[in-house]
């Protein structure tokens, strides 16, 4: 088998799955708190509804919301990842993000971490999902 060079590959980040109880509710809380935007949203014949969530207009990756359509997916909702970190979004404004959770009555895991290069904070999102925030010092 011949293996190809590295520097030949592009790969990039397309989309993260998180399990949603309701496709709306999931959509207007990460549009209201994280100003998240609708990067596809359609719904097929048979009624499967593709909706994916991004964050910054020149980026594509964002996250696949799918619809937990069975009790096994249904016991998963909040909890995909077993209480690690679902994910990490990067901020130019860790204080503007931490204030805005706020506003809107987020639960806060873990409350702001000033580190020498970068600070962070963890938060759950409408399900329980732990999320983490980082800013990185310029």
């Amino acid at each position: 088998m011949e293996t190809t060079t590295l520097q030949a590959m592009k790969i990039s980040l397309g989309r993260m799955v998180v399990l949603v109880e309701d496709y709306d509710e999931a959509l207007l809380f990460y549009k209201n708190v994280l100003n998240a935007r609708v990067l596809h949203d359609n719904t097929t014949p048979n009624g499967q509804r593709y909706l994916h969530i991004g964050f910054d207009e020149a980026d594509t990756s964002g996250i696949w919301f799918l619809k937990a359509e069975n009790p096994r997916e249904q016991s998963r909702v909040g909890k995909q990842t077993d209480g690690q970190p679902a994910f990490v979004l990067y901020t130019e404004s860790l204080d503007t993000v931490y204030k805005r959770l706020l506003e809107h009555a987020v639960q806060i895991a873990k409350e702001p971490v000033v580190m020498a290069d970068y600070q962070f904070l963890h938060f759950r999102d409408l399900y329980g999902n732990e999320i983490i925030v980082v800013q990185m010092k310029s």
